[in-house]
């Protein structure tokens, strides 16, 4: 039976958040910057927000909306569409977070495109679109499976926000069996030829796979118009159908008194020795050093930046860093196991006209002990356009004529990815270097090591993609490994000896210090982390009733 959201396919507006109907309904920008609220670094606002991705966009939007006087410092610029992206991927290299990482241990990850982003909207502005909820299971892995942490919240204390961003963004794709059943907003997208590929092999491995979710509009919704299908998803949608918080929260948080403060790089958080408070953020603009005051600080980064900022933040009460006294801040930090196999086949697939996530599978998401590893992983069509076809032929150790050759072969071949959820780690850090950047803050350094359980877990995964490409019947295969997905850093947890956050975000040692990003999860799961981190950050949004958090913090707010 068709409900009343599906009849009119996501054009009803989301409750308290009119975003879609603020945006223009011809140009792609975000409206009234003009008129933006400006306050001056000598104001106390009530919660200042260092980073507008998944995380500070949306608090900032609920909290705007609730009558907090709310500034948002992000190191990029404001984007708009209409003047800032294009459909071309060397022109959209402006999007990412390039700056030097110093990495490490015996399975270093690769920094740059695919784990960061910056400027209004943060990576959601170049993902794929793709935004799976995490499972039940998630949240209490060393309960079930014996490995990882168990999370201070369960998948309930989220599912009404996971409910909620997707209304926002909106979501699209067929009825999800795996995890907590659910339904979206919006119908399944069609699909193309090299996803109908995908599905017949996987259908004849006995997989079960399904279209969506994407955050990606399938009917109009608001001012935003139907994707297009332009292929360009990660280098910004130009036409807003991709929903990223530039245009799903931003534009409702300006409308309610929010700063959105663009082109502000944060280099510390202030801490008030005395009060045993921090009072706001040092940043720089235009070469110039300039200090906001702020009742309550939230740290919204993501896992490099986030523990940088910390562990720069330095003071008598800390001189390893803010609220790490335990040594806890930049450790835990987890990717996803990301291996791609590409598939050739005889007729033409042109893998890069549809969203790149067109189907995917959680049929291998939870523990399953004959496997020989606990976890597990998920399966999703990715369509890489011809220069991430380039490397991906590159990191398969081809060059010059085998590479033309692979070039002008392109519109034969499909590529189907895992994500592997790997374990959390202590020793899988972030630190500081003594090597100075463009700032004056430490280049961070990132070490990173496999253990057996993870090992296991991708090599299993890349037999499964390759039986699903075999009974395809593809031609050839080229199989890559790669890393997707950066969290953990500042983990949330019950014991403030081996966490940063207690469930509510709040530093353990500072009571107006937050911190709401990825960087707070205990461990990865094998979904895409961009609609978890929305929903950790609308729950939060609801426990913060205060504008003045006292020392007792958000002990005293009843859960819920």
């Amino acid at each position: 039976m068709k409900t009343p959201r599906n009849i009119f396919k996501g054009s009803i507006r989301p409750p308290d958040n009119d975003s879609a109907f603020i945006l223009h309904p011809h140009k792609r920008g975000v409206p009234n910057v003009g008129r933006m609220a400006h306050y001056r670094d000598d104001d106390e606002v009530d919660m200042l927000i260092v980073g507008c991705g998944a995380g500070g966009g949306v608090l900032s939007q609920r909290l705007a909306r609730r009558g907090w006087r709310v500034v948002v410092l992000e190191r990029g610029p404001f984007w708009d569409p209409d003047r800032d992206w294009v459909s071309d991927e060397a022109g959209s290299h402006k999007l990412y977070w390039t700056d030097k990482r110093i990495v490490g241990g015996s399975d270093p990850v690769q920094m740059g495109k695919n784990n960061s982003g910056h400027g209004v909207g943060g990576s959601m502005v170049h993902y794929a679109g793709y935004t799976p909820r995490f499972h039940p299971s998630d949240f209490e892995t060393y309960t079930r499976d014996g490995v990882g942490a168990d999370w201070p919240i369960s998948y309930w204390d989220l599912k009404e926000h996971y409910e909620r961003c997707e209304a926002e963004l909106p979501v699209a794709g067929q009825h999800w069996p795996w995890g907590d059943p659910h339904g979206y907003p919006m119908g399944p997208h069609p699909i193309g030829g090299s996803a109908e590929v995908a599905w017949k092999g996987a259908e004849d491995c006995g997989i079960e796979m399904r279209v969506g979710p994407v955050a990606i509009t399938n009917g109009a919704f608001g001012n935003r118009p139907h994707c297009i299908y332009r292929g360009f998803c990660l280098e910004a949608c130009k036409v807003n159908a991709k929903g990223s918080p530039l245009i799903t929260h931003v534009p409702d948080a300006i409308e309610h008194g929010a700063e959105i403060r663009a082109d502000c790089m944060a280099i510390r958080v202030e801490y008030d020795e005395s009060a045993g408070r921090v009072t706001g953020v040092t940043y720089l603009r235009d070469g110039q050093e300039h200090f906001q005051r702020a009742a309550a600080v939230a740290v919204a980064g993501y896992s490099i930046e986030t523990p940088r900022l910390l562990l720069n933040s330095k003071s008598a009460r800390f001189p390893n860093g803010l609220a790490n006294s335990n040594d806890q801040v930049g450790r835990y930090v987890m990717v996803q196991g990301a291996s791609q196999t590409a598939a050739r086949f005889a007729e033409p697939m042109h893998m890069y006209k549809a969203p790149p996530p067109e189907v995917s599978s959680e049929q291998f998401y939870e523990t399953d002990e004959s496997r020989g590893f606990a976890r597990g992983f998920s399966i999703q069509t990715v369509s890489p356009m011809p220069i991430g076809w380039s490397e991906h032929v590159i990191a398969d150790g081809h060059w010059g004529y085998a590479l033309r050759e692979y070039m002008r072969d392109y519109i034969h071949w499909t590529v189907l990815g895992v994500l592997n959820e790997l374990l959390p780690h202590p020793e899988n850090r972030v630190t500081l270097t003594d090597e100075p950047d463009q700032y004056g803050m430490p280049i961070p350094r990132f070490d990173y090591s496999q253990s057996d359980n993870d090992r296991a877990n991708i090599a299993y995964s890349k037999k499964v993609i390759q039986d699903i490409w075999e009974h395809a019947d593809a031609q050839d295969t080229l199989t890559i490994d790669r890393y997707a997905h950066l969290v953990g850093g500042c983990r949330m947890g019950d014991d403030p000896d081996e966490s940063v956050v207690n469930s509510d975000h709040q530093s353990w040692e500072v009571p107006n210090l937050f911190i709401t990003d990825g960087s707070v999860m205990p461990t990865q799961g094998s979904a895409n982390p961009a609609l978890t981190i929305m929903a950790l950050a609308s729950r939060l949004a609801d426990r913060l009733t205060s504008k003045r958090v006292d020392a007792q913090g958000l002990r005293a707010v009843p859960s819920g």
